[in-house]
């Protein structure tokens, strides 16, 4: 598997600090999870990790991740926001999960065995963000970030920071400050 690669399997992939791609440790553990040290040494770069939804490749700022879990049901809330799906327990933690999907203007995803949970600290809350599957951590450069174009009232434009240039694809970098304008509302 190629440095950086993420397979969800019965895994935990832990960050020991410096360049994801070159420094990065697999231990067993029972669960479906992937879990990150926040307190690792600054590299060169942004560090992100990558995920799918529709066809299309989106990313977040691994800064904010906490850990990145398998599909689990949710219990929904009554009279939240089509794109809350509902809550889960996180070892004693009741974190809502937000459909990406739905919340970008996407069509909503079915989730599958292969569906991931980001779980990601936005304005010191705990938020799970469900996408159809997580695919890589990346450090890319300034000269990859390229502004967004202007083009219509897109909401998928508006909630992101950057157009990344990866190889043969382009990643849209989301703000998950603008992503969940309303995380105040979701305090559980």
């Amino acid at each position: 598997m190629p440095a950086g690669r993420v397979q969800q399997n019965n895994l935990v992939k832990s960050r020991q600090g410096g360049n994801v791609r070159d420094r990065t440790e697999w231990t067993a553990e029972p669960v479906n999870t992937m879990s990150f040290n926040q307190n690792s040494s600054k590299s060169s770069g942004l560090e992100i990790i990558s995920f799918h939804l529709c066809d299309q490749v989106f990313s977040v700022n691994i800064m904010s991740v906490r850990e990145i879990r398998g599909w689990a049901p949710v219990t929904p809330l009554a009279h939240s926001p089509a794109h809350v799906l509902g809550v889960i327990n996180l070892r004693g933690t009741v974190i809502p999960v937000i459909a990406m999907a739905i919340r970008l203007g996407l069509e909503p995803i079915e989730p599958t065995e292969r569906s991931a949970i980001i779980v990601a600290d936005i304005r010191n809350q705990l938020v799970g963000l469900l996408v159809e599957y997580v695919s890589d951590m990346i450090t890319v450069d300034s000269e990859q970030m390229q502004t967004v174009p202007e083009v219509g009232g897109n909401s998928v434009q508006a909630m992101t920071s950057a157009i990344i240039s990866q190889e043969n694809q382009m990643i849209s970098h989301l703000d998950l400050d603008a992503v969940l304008e309303e995380i105040g509302q979701l305090a559980a």
